[in-house]
C-alpha cells in the first residue's frame, strides 16, 4: 500500500492549523466588536445613560447626547464628584453644567472608601456636588480594595460610618440616596439586605443576582464606545 510522501502530511497539518488560528482569531474579534456595541434592549430598558468621570477624557457633550446604542442617545448622565476624604473629580464641574446643557439630565456618585470615617468623606461630597432639586438621586458606590484597605472593618464599624456618611449627605441633598455596592461589598456586608435605600447593581452583559430585592439601576457594561467619549463608557439602564 503506497504511502503519503511526508511533506504531503506536513503541508495538510500546516494549513489546519493556519486555518483554526484564523478562525480563533476572527471569533475573537467578532466578540471584541460585540462587547464593544452592546447594550441592553431599547424595547426592554426604555430609559438608559450612562456613567463618567475624568477618566473618560473630554466629552462632546451635543455629540454625545444625539448617538448612542442603536441610533439612541442617553437619557441621564451620573458623574463621579467625590472619593473618600479628599480626592475630588477635576472633570465633575464642567460636565455637570454642559450636560444640563445638552438636555441631560445630571446626578452625581461618591466613591466610598470603607477604611475612611464617613463624616470626612461627607464633608468632601457635600462642599463639591451642589444642593439641586433637579439632580437625580445621588449614587454612593461601595467597593473593596484589598490593595488600599487590606484590612476591611467589621460590620458594627461600617454600619456606624456609613450611617454618619448618609445622615450628613441626605441632609444637604434632601433626599435619600441610592447605594451601588459591588458583589464583594454585597457579599461582606449586606447592604442592600440591611439598608433602606435604592440599589444600583454592576455586572457585563447579563442582569446580575448578588442582591436579594428588586434594583433600580443597572451598570449593563462598562466597555461600550459611544461617539463623543474617547473612552469605552459604562452604560447604565432603568429598571421599567
Amino acid at each position: 500500500m503506497a504511502r503519503r510522501p511526508l511533506f504531503a502530511l506536513t503541508r495538510w497539518r500546516l494549513v489546519a492549523t493556519l486555518l483554526l488560528v484564523l478562525a480563533l482569531a476572527g471569533a475573537a474579534l467578532g466578540g471584541w466588536w460585540w462587547m464593544r456595541q452592546w447594550a441592553p434592549d431599547r424595547a426592554r430598558y426604555p430609559v438608559q445613560g450612562l456613567w463618567l468621570d475624568a477618566a473618560n477624557g473630554p466629552v462632546e457633550w451635543a455629540t454625545l447626547r444625539a448617538n448612542g446604542p442603536a441610533g439612541h442617545g442617553p437619557d441621564f448622565v451620573y458623574l463621579t464628584a467625590s472619593s473618600g476624604a479628599q480626592a475630588r473629580d477635576s472633570a465633575f464641574a464642567g460636565g455637570f453644567d454642559a450636560a444640563r446643557k445638552a438636555g441631560l439630565q445630571v446626578g452625581a456618585v461618591h466613591v466610598y472608601d470603607v477604611c475612611v470615617p464617613g463624616d470626612g468623606q461627607a464633608a468632601n461630597f457635600v462642599t463639591t456636588v451642589p444642593r439641586d432639586r433637579r439632580m437625580l438621586p445621588a449614587a454612593i458606590a461601595i467597593d473593596l480594595d484589598p490593595a488600599h484597605c487590606p484590612q476591611p472593618p467589621d460590620q458594627a464599624t461600617i454600619d456606624s460610618e456609613l450611617t454618619t456618611f448618609l445622615n450628613e449627605v441626605e441632609r444637604h441633598l434632601g433626599r435619600p440616596v441610592l447605594l451601588m455596592p459591588t458583589a464583594a461589598a454585597e457579599a461582606r456586608y449586606h447592604f442592600a439586605a440591611r439598608v433602606d435605600r435604592n440599589v444600583w447593581v454592576t455586572g457585563d452583559f447579563r442582569v446580575p443576582t448578588y442582591v436579594k430585592r428588586p434594583w433600580v439601576l443597572w451598570t449593563a457594561t462598562h466597555r461600550l464606545r459611544v461617539a463623543g467619549v474617547g473612552t469605552p463608557v459604562r452604560w447604565v439602564v432603568v429598571q421599567p
